[in-house]
């Protein structure tokens, strides 16, 4: 590997370059218009690379993005963790380093299948949507920031959403990149593989790119004005969340359960008094199990009476069986006379924080969250059952997986709610990155999403992805937002991501069997 680093310098440089583009474009440092040339540069390195060169400089990019995008996990670790810092380090690099892999399968399939300009004009977007796909699910998946969420403030460009998901937009991107690594191949008269970047080519592949670009912006338009008139036609409700900023370290700490649960209640109360249908509390915003804490969980069942009104809120659970308990992390629907209505179990549970992997083979892995125990997952496409309409509920970094909410929506849920605890991210990018990827969650499925995260970042947005309000991190807020609630199927609810991924693996197989002949 070093012998590779001395004598690929310059290309080694390019690869590390188009990685501190691509963590450059997204959330805290919002630079999303580097993401259409941030790929580029690793391009131009894999210009006349080998399959075995094209995956290290692959792997390279992947592993700077990533080390720039996820250092927030060494800073969880560490903070709140209680893990020495080189072994939150070491976790870092070993983290960046398996997401920076689907990276270096990119370097290696545009190296292996795409030989001449023409196959990479066309196949080069197709395998990276491929891999971001792979990303998705493979190994519980973990989809964080694919290259389409650095777009989540441009309205315009990311309504085709409701028919591609995120890929869509990601292939789209990609495609601009590698039009663009093309044309400075053709200015530069380099070759790609060997083989010149023909005019012919770049006048055909520039309009094609330039027809979707069109296209896409048109569409775009198109829906956000149909959305916005099925908006003012659907019925609204009032909905409040509840920031109640209580700090991770107190958190759990027994000196702190019985303020941090009157905290809570002050707020919802507060809110209350403007009249609203629904009250929503965080992830676990109960810092204790309902029900079997007698004194805490009578506060807040007379705060629910008090405020006479609807209330989620987001608290561990356990249920008995046998001798033992099952843990949940839950979300409760009370009635305004405090009765529990309907119960949601997060779904999709966090690796090391709520359970341990492989747990039977690994007994020496531990929890980073030792509060709570180790988490059983709720079932899949449950909705609440709330009066006034049916509510699809994402636990924290559930909100980060499309076919969580698309099932909850083909389940009938006409309003999404995420609840979380981002007090784990501190002031890092971390909160920002989450509260970004659910932008995406309301356009692919037309629905409005409110959102009530402990220390932020809590908010509502509108099914054409608009961020009608969000609050600052670190303060005692209870915001209140109308939320119109539509009960429209997009082909992405119905579908998924299966007609692009189809697609992509269509086109993969032919320049596999291109080469072959080859």
């Amino acid at each position: 590997m070093l012998t590779f680093f001395k004598n690929h310098r310059d290309q080694v440089l390019l690869a590390m370059l188009s990685g501190l583009l691509l963590w450059l474009a997204f959330p805290k440092l919002n630079q999303s218009y580097l993401a259409w040339c941030a790929l580029v540069p690793m391009l131009m390195a894999l210009r006349d690379a080998d399959g075995r060169t094209g995956l290290k400089l692959g792997f390279v990019t992947g592993l700077v993005q990533y080390l720039g995008l996820m250092y927030w996990t060494a800073y969880t670790m560490t903070v709140y963790g209680k893990v020495p810092l080189v072994t939150s380090l070491g976790a870092l690099l070993l983290l960046s380093a398996i997401l920076g892999t689907y990276t270096a399968l990119f370097g290696l399939g545009v190296s292996l299948l795409c030989a001449r300009p023409w196959r990479l004009a066309v196949g080069g977007p197709l395998i990276w949507v491929l891999l971001e796909w792979l990303r998705g699910w493979l190994f519980t998946g973990f989809p964080w920031e694919l290259l389409g969420y650095s777009q989540y403030t441009h309205l315009g460009l990311i309504q085709i959403s409701d028919l591609f998901g995120v890929p869509g937009v990601s292939a789209l991107i990609a495609a601009v990149n590698v039009i663009l690594a093309l044309a400075v191949l053709h200015w530069r008269r380099w070759p790609w593989q060997r083989y010149p970047v023909s005019r012919s080519l770049m006048v055909r592949a520039a309009t094609a790119v330039a027809v979707l670009l069109v296209a896409t912006l048109a569409y775009g338009a198109y829906r956000i004005h149909a959305t916005d008139q099925a908006v003012a036609k659907a019925p609204t409700t009032q909905v409040a969340v509840i920031q109640g900023n209580v700090d991770q370290d107190h958190k759990w700490d027994e000196a702190f359960q019985l303020g941090t649960t009157v905290k809570y209640k002050d707020l919802s109360l507060l809110a209350a008094q403007k009249g609203v249908d629904l009250v929503v509390w965080p992830e676990t915003a109960t810092p204790f199990y309902m029900f079997y804490e007698r004194e805490l969980t009578d506060i807040v069942l007379s705060c629910i009476r008090q405020a006479n009104t609807f209330f989620i809120i987001g608290s561990p659970s356990a249920e008995p069986v046998g001798k033992n308990y099952l843990y949940y992390n839950s979300a409760y629907l009370f009635s305004p006379q405090a009765k529990v209505v309907d119960r949601y179990d997060k779904v999709h549970l966090v690796p090391f924080g709520e359970y341990v992997p492989l747990k039977r083979w690994l007994p020496f892995l531990g929890k980073m969250v030792e509060q709570v125990g180790d988490f059983t997952p709720g079932r899949q496409g449950n909705v609440l059952k709330w009066h006034t309409a049916p509510v699809g509920m994402l636990v924290c970094y559930e909100a980060i997986f499309p076919d969580l909410a698309r099932a909850m929506v083909n389940n009938g849920a006409q309003l999404l709610i995420n609840i979380t605890n981002d007090a784990w991210f501190g002031r890092t990018s971390a909160a920002y990155q989450h509260f970004s990827m659910a932008v995406f969650r309301c356009v692919e499925n037309r629905r409005s999403m409110a959102r009530a995260a402990n220390t932020g970042i809590s908010g509502f947005i509108d099914p054409c992805g608009r961020i009608i309000s969000q609050t600052p991190l670190y303060e005692d807020l209870a915001p209140v937002g109308k939320v119109a609630l539509l009960t429209e199927r997009t082909l992405y609810t119905c579908w998924g991501d299966w007609p692009l991924a189809g697609v992509c693996l269509f086109a993969a197989v032919v320049l596999g069997v291109m080469r072959f002949k080859a």
